[in-house]
């Protein structure tokens, strides 16, 4: 499914955007945690197909992200993260979405539409 697809989905926002072209981006994957340490455990083999979806917004979420090479990351809850946060990974390559579902919901939304877990 598209990048563009899902954030429809999810009516998700964008908070950062570091290239137009992801929103076309196959993804079939969605890897749902607060925990950066099950991320880290559960994702591996498919991360450039994998979209994180998580509740934890700050630096910790974007260091996990650019471990797992996952590109794409949506915040549930209508959360968002700090500025200051965004800059220190400037150099990733991570594009930053929120989402006013909550993570259940989310998931249900991603799974009826025919995204997967992603693990190992």
């Amino acid at each position: 499914m598209k990048l563009k697809e899902i954030l429809e989905i999810l009516e998700a926002e964008t908070i950062h955007l570091c290239r137009d072209d992801v929103l076309e981006q196959e993804y079939h994957f969605i890897s749902a945690t607060d925990l950066m340490s099950d991320a880290l455990a559960m994702v591996c083999s498919n991360s450039e197909e994998t979209v994180m979806l998580t509740g934890l917004a700050n630096a910790q979420t974007l260091r996990t992200a650019e471990v797992l090479d996952i590109e794409c990351v949506i915040l549930v809850r209508n959360k968002t993260i700090q500025h200051s946060d965004i800059e220190l990974n400037n150099g990733q390559e991570c594009n930053l979405f929120t989402t006013h579902y909550s993570m259940y919901e989310a998931c249900g939304l991603m799974y009826v539409a025919g995204m997967r877990t992603a693990t190992k």
